[in-house]
């Protein structure tokens, strides 16, 4: 799906028919919002691969997203702008001061939501913990807590 070299790739080009459905829970909208939303495990570690089917489910339920940022460290690629079905996200790279187990998306007049993100190559047992703990109201602990809680190290819950 790679535009050919200093061509941009083109949204429509992305058919969410032929996505399979992100990997996602979520918090309740009831709750007040944690350091976390809830959590997406990708199946790789290939956002521009990966990201469609999360916007996708965020797009119907939540509203546009325009926006996403992450840790720069976490993804092997880190294009400016990527191409999801009818839209493209425009993407801010950090390289300190950013949870790097986290992304954080945006939509335009509705907010931002951040999200732990599961390591692609976690087990489904592990990976079943960590989106429950992530979706957990009670739970206040950021992403990089989340992982460190699952690995056995045991953080304070009141992060």
């Amino acid at each position: 799906m790679n535009a050919p070299t200093g061509q941009r790739a083109s949204p429509e080009r992305i058919r969410p028919s032929s996505l399979r459905p992100a990997r996602l829970t979520l918090r309740p909208p009831t709750f007040p919002p944690g350091p976390v939303s809830g959590a997406w495990w990708p199946r790789s570690d290939d956002l521009p691969t990966e990201l469609p089917a999360l916007i996708e489910a965020f797009d119907r339920s939540w509203g546009r997203v325009t926006r996403m940022a992450a840790h720069r460290s976490a993804w092997p690629q880190a294009p400016c702008e990527l191409p999801v079905a009818g839209h493209t996200v425009r993407a801010a790279w950090f390289t300190s001061g950013f949870d790097p187990h986290a992304i954080r998306l945006f939509a335009y007049g509705v907010g931002r939501r951040d999200l732990l993100v599961v390591p692609p190559g976690t087990g489904t047992a592990t990976a079943g913990r960590l989106m429950t703990a992530a979706a957990d109201p009670a739970l206040r602990l950021t992403a990089s807590a989340l992982l460190a809680d699952t690995r056995g190290s045991r953080p304070a819950r009141d992060m």
